[in-house]
């Protein structure tokens, strides 16, 4: 049985995006493979956050990975500043990169682009990443493709730390979903769905009603000619929606355009919000039972015990394979 590790930062309400192109995908993983799910708290830190919206961030996180299907019986779900092997696997890896590697990252070059003042944080937080994942023996990374760099990074990290020291960590294979990667702005959809877009219409968050569902898919962009095709090119915002309504149904993309062929825009995105609506709904009605039951924080303290004893034994051969400490 393979190990999967994924995180996730806590840094506001999950997207249809996240859920379509991430979490769907890890209820599935559970069932034949050894998975660790990790809110990503510290990551989070890198930009100013207040204290109580990112500790009601992290519940919430944590209360929408078990309502979509993550089952603590059968996967380790933790906070990450909860677990101290993160931070201090951190510090090891940060000492094996290098700045020009860091400097490279298109993440950090997006975020500290234009700014007076930018937090040391920004650019060495890829080495506390690859410290989340190699503290686990990780065999498989399932991300989206912007942090495709960050774990070809992690790889190069691994691959050099076990050639200065100590042949000790896996090298993580990167996983991409092949379809629904990347689920699309639904008002400007060359970009990717993002809960940071400042413009709410943009994006379906898992917990809004079924009312605001239904508006923002009414009024997502398409174009003009009302004809039901994909073609992410030349109809990005329809084939954005084909997505979306394929993704909730279990339905072929070529089925649906088929399907809609000789109808509207109008019929089309309604069937697409009632789809959304329909995978959504359980979701917000279990969300609502765990948010501030003593069910989820047992949860949380049994993931950080179980994470701690698995990640213990790696930090300490990782400390003793560069020479801190006193045992020999």
């Amino acid at each position: 049985m393979k190990r999967i590790f994924s995180g996730i930062q806590p840094s506001g309400t999950l997207t249809l995006g996240n859920y379509l192109g991430a979490m769907k995908h890890f209820v599935d993983l559970q069932n034949d493979h050894d998975c660790f799910f990790c809110i990503v708290d510290q990551h989070a830190i890198t930009v100013p956050q207040d204290r109580l919206e990112l500790r009601r961030n992290t519940k919430s996180l944590a209360a929408l990975y078990i309502a979509s299907g993550i089952d603590p019986e059968r996967s380790t779900l933790f906070i990450q500043s909860e677990v101290p092997a993160h931070a201090q696997l951190a510090w090891i890896m940060q000492c094996v990169s290098y700045i020009g590697e860091l400097e490279r990252m298109t993440q950090f070059k997006d975020k500290s682009s234009g700014k007076e003042a930018v937090s040391s944080a920004l650019l060495t937080y890829p080495p506390l990443m690859a410290a989340d994942i190699l503290l686990y023996g990780t065999d498989i990374v399932p991300v989206g493709e912007d942090q495709k760099q960050h774990l070809e990074l992690t790889r190069n990290l691994a691959e050099r730390f076990n050639r200065l020291y100590n042949d000790i960590f896996t090298l993580p294979e990167v996983r991409i979903p092949k379809v629904g990667a990347r689920i699309m702005s639904l008002t400007e959809p060359d970009k990717k769905m993002s809960k940071s877009n400042e413009n709410a219409k943009s994006y379906i968050s898992m917990l809004d009603e079924p009312k605001i569902i239904r508006k923002k898919i009414k009024s997502a962009v398409t174009d003009s000619d009302q004809q039901i095709a994909f073609d992410p090119d030349q109809k990005p915002g329809v084939s954005n929606l084909l997505t979306i309504f394929s993704l909730c149904t279990g339905r072929s993309i070529d089925d649906l355009v088929l399907d809609y062929q000789d109808k509207g825009y109008g019929e089309f995105k309604a069937d697409t919000a009632e789809a959304v609506v329909a995978v959504l709904e359980p979701i917000q009605k279990r969300y609502e039972e765990l948010i501030n039951s003593d069910e989820l924080d047992l949860i949380l303290d049994n993931g950080a015990e179980k994470a701690q004893a698995a990640s213990y034994k790696m930090l300490k051969k990782a400390e003793k394979a560069v020479g801190l400490g006193r045992k020999r």
